[in-house]
């Protein structure tokens, strides 16, 4: 079972990059070694639709999409849409998504834009055929200790339990797949 969770925001502070390595965290638990990617440490040129796809850091991200079984996104919720970064590196390595299960970790300043994440999860459904996991997990900056420092972490014991929770449903999605091909 190969699971990758892909850190998408840019913020040197990262809320949603603390929920990633929480996930990963979690994943270690199951018995599962994750790929934990952040999109921080991994440039991306703009998708131009037409040779940005072409170059080698895109390539080895697609290649390693391309090889999962499962995908947790942990991303930043701008503007009531998950945050531009994210939506690039889909765009960048498109059908690597294919019948992928997706699950969704999102960070967010407010409590109102919690169904942001619905018109990403509908295009990987209809674009790309991903069995995405109908709970994800939502928080905002009360759910996190110490917040945009270096040391900041998830202070609420409910958004923890969310994404151990996700981790376990994604896991449990992908191998159910995996015996049923």
């Amino acid at each position: 079972m190969r699971l990758t969770i892909i850190s998408c925001s840019l913020h040197p502070f990262s809320r949603s990059a603390v929920m990633a390595q929480a996930a990963a965290r979690f994943a270690k638990e199951q018995g599962i070694e994750p790929t934990l990617l952040d999109l921080r440490e991994h440039p991306l040129p703009l998708c131009n639709g037409h040779d940005s796809g072409d170059r080698p850091e895109v390539q080895a991200l697609r290649r390693i999409v391309e090889s999962s079984d499962a995908l947790l996104l942990a991303l930043p919720i701008y503007n009531y849409d998950v945050n531009a970064a994210a939506k690039n590196l889909i765009e960048l390595t498109g059908r690597a998504w294919r019948e992928k299960v997706v699950g969704f970790l999102c960070a967010a300043g407010g409590r109102s834009s919690y169904m942001s994440v619905m018109s990403l999860a509908n295009s990987l459904m209809l674009d790309f055929r991903c069995w995405v996991v109908p709970r994800f997990v939502y928080a905002t900056g009360g759910d996190f200790g110490d917040d945009r420092t270096a040391t900041m972490f998830i202070e609420s014991p409910e958004i923890l339990e969310r994404i151990e929770e996700l981790v376990r449903t994604t896991i449990r999605a992908a191998r159910g797949l995996q015996n049923s091909s």
